[in-house]
């Protein structure tokens, strides 16, 4: 160490002169600019770049034996069940439309399409309402006959 007074020691970016900054290029054009002007240019592929996750074939492996196990979808209501609704509904004097059906069993006309069309999933509660407005059954095994009143003893 020396006890010059004259002299000074500079901390931070004047300290380093003429020495060129590293930046880093996210695009290529910005990669392809650098080499025409003739800096040196290294480029690397980073994996996992900005996350957290380990790579290693375990979490792979992990997973597919997690997709193996994935819960089945629930079921969808019956082809046989939209049919019967389509046919009780329109077989109403004065035809019934999905929009008046939907309104008597307080729910959307979407939810009473979904049901015709097959694609949506049995609700018990719903479907009794439907089998009361329609007057057919919808449940069990003869899906469409008409709803007897009380029975005899």
């Amino acid at each position: 160490m020396s006890d010059d007074w004259d002299s000074a020691t500079v901390i931070g970016a004047k300290a380093r002169g003429n020495a060129s900054r590293t930046t880093v290029a996210k695009t290529n054009a910005e990669i392809n600019a650098a080499r025409r002007s003739g800096t040196v240019v290294a480029t690397e592929k980073k994996y996992a770049g900005g996350s957290n996750k380990v790579q290693s074939t375990e979490g792979q492996r992990l997973t597919k034996i997690d997709r193996e196990n994935e819960v089945a979808p629930p079921p969808k209501v019956d082809l046989s069940v939209g049919k019967a609704m389509a046919q009780a509904r329109q077989g109403k004097e004065p035809p019934m439309s999905q929009k008046d059906l939907a309104t008597k069993v307080n729910e959307k006309p979407s939810v009473i399409n979904d049901y015709e069309s097959g694609r949506a999933v049995p609700n018990q509660m719903l479907l009794g309402k439907l089998e009361r407005a329609l007057g057919v059954k919808l449940r069990g095994k003869d899906i469409g006959s008409p709803i007897g009143g009380p029975k005899k003893k």
